[in-house]
């Protein structure tokens, strides 16, 4: 039996359009609370969000559907998802919510599960809870229903968690930085961190109003913080996304550094002081050629998995990795936090930058990124794409121009309605024709 309500990353979609209800997350609760209370004893969960207006529907439906099955609710509010992760293991708590479409507009919303280890749920338990959501589930009786109260320290708890990941005499004094929040989950976490470090903080995108996360700021819209980066004559921006689980960088000239190049200085810099485990890294096959080339040349080697920081994780616990990540700018650090935490990220970056003393862009830039092309095309439900022989053939023909210094990746992607193509080879011409030819015949 496949999962047909959980994605990639969790439920997600539009608010108030199925999967994305009221209805559906009260039943998620409902069955996600059945399927953890039947195992454990403490009967405790605890749900966080972002800043979107549809959290607070959400939020109160799977409340509702957790109390009904007995168990005991409390709401963080506003945090980003790896303080989520961190507060359900060091509350003791069964399951962990996050009610967040990360960087996607206002308008979607999402919902990520954590098990009682902290760790997001794996395919397994997704599919467990899938199984109960479809059946009648019993209800406690009217003296067993939960409890909800709401937790004021847990902002507190996650900032001196995200300091201890630095060497206590560790300072930021001298230090001018812009840090856009994306009007989303970090807007009070990651100025308070940054200032009571020592630094400068310039802050925007951190006025959330229900409707503007991630509009035209963040992560996915890096542009404001390059202007004011170079207005102010900063040293570093730091470009979060509305759940603060990824990070976008940039270097004092105003230039946008992706995850990629941002693993490779840590990775480096972890090489130097014997902090890096297993000799190597955790990435995803959209990760550059150059930056596997590179980390081969300074004696480390890269494990690649499936697109979604979920599989990282997996694979760097399987095989006992404390670093990994995206080239979309989710970094995981599992000595740290148990998924991606941009704070966490841009943290050891700062931490390297002052170890070094030298400017953002010497130490950014660490391999030269092979050209990489990628496209999205948009579909309807046709599922059988990837399957007919005339595209099979031309991707086919495709790889093969690509094979002796490139790779073409094709793929579905696990949160939108998009087919991702992605070419890479030392010729960008060559790559621009081929991701041309191959969406022409998709879209036709």
């Amino acid at each position: 039996m496949k999962r047909t309500i959980f994605g990639t990353d969790g439920v997600r979609g539009r608010a108030n359009v199925p999967p994305i209800t009221a209805e559906v997350a009260l039943r998620l609760g409902l069955s996600a609370g059945q399927y953890f209370r039947s195992s454990l004893g403490t009967k405790r969960v605890v749900i966080g969000k972002d800043t979107r207006r549809s959290g607070y529907m959400l939020e109160n439906a799977m409340t509702a559907g957790f109390t009904s099955v007995g168990m005991n609710v409390f709401l963080l509010g506003p945090l980003p998802t790896p303080a989520i992760g961190m507060l359900t293991k060091s509350m003791r708590a069964d399951l962990g919510v996050m009610i967040s479409a990360s960087h996607n507009p206002f308008y979607d919303n999402g919902i990520k599960f954590f098990g009682p280890d902290g760790f997001k749920l794996s395919d397994e338990d997704e599919l467990k809870i899938e199984e109960l959501y479809r059946e009648e589930l019993p209800l406690v009786s009217s003296e067993s229903i939960g409890r909800a109260s709401r937790i004021s320290d847990g902002l507190g708890r996650y900032i001196e968690a995200v300091k201890t990941t630095l060497d206590p005499s560790f300072t930021l004094d001298g230090y001018k930085i812009v840090i856009d929040c994306a009007n989303g989950a970090s807007y009070k976490a990651a100025p308070e961190v940054l200032w009571e470090l020592g630094a400068e903080v310039i802050e925007i995108g951190n006025n959330p109003n229900g409707y503007n996360i991630n509009l035209n700021c963040g992560s996915m819209n890096p542009e404001t913080a390059a202007e004011t980066v170079l207005r102010e004559k900063a040293h570093l921006g730091i470009c979060l996304d509305g759940d603060a689980d990824r990070v976008v960088l940039i270097d004092e000239n105003g230039l946008e550094v992706n995850g990629d190049q941002l693993m490779a200085l840590i990775a480096s810099f972890w090489k130097q002081s014997d902090r890096l485990r297993g000799n190597g890294l955790v990435a995803t096959v959209m990760s550059n050629l150059g930056f596997e080339r590179y980390l081969n040349e300074i004696g480390l080697h890269l494990k690649r998995t499936p697109v979604g920081d979920r599989y990282v994780v997996e694979e760097m616990r399987r095989s006992n990795y404390n670093l990994g990540g995206e080239q979309s700018g989710h970094i995981v650090m599992t000595d740290f936090m148990t998924t991606g935490d941009g704070l966490v990220a841009a943290l050891q970056f700062l931490e390297a930058l002052v170890f070094y003393e030298k400017p953002a862009t010497e130490l950014l830039n660490k391999f030269l990124p092979y050209p990489q092309v990628i496209k999205n095309i948009k579909y309807s439900g046709d599922t059988d794409l990837l399957e007919k022989d005339s595209i099979k053939k031309i991707i086919a023909d495709s790889s093969e121009r690509l094979r002796n210094d490139g790779r073409l990746l094709i793929r579905k992607s696990g949160t939108e309605p998009f087919i991702r193509i992605m070419a890479e080879h030392h010729d960008p011409d060559l790559i621009k024709e081929i991701v041309q030819i191959i969406s022409h015949a998709m879209e036709s």
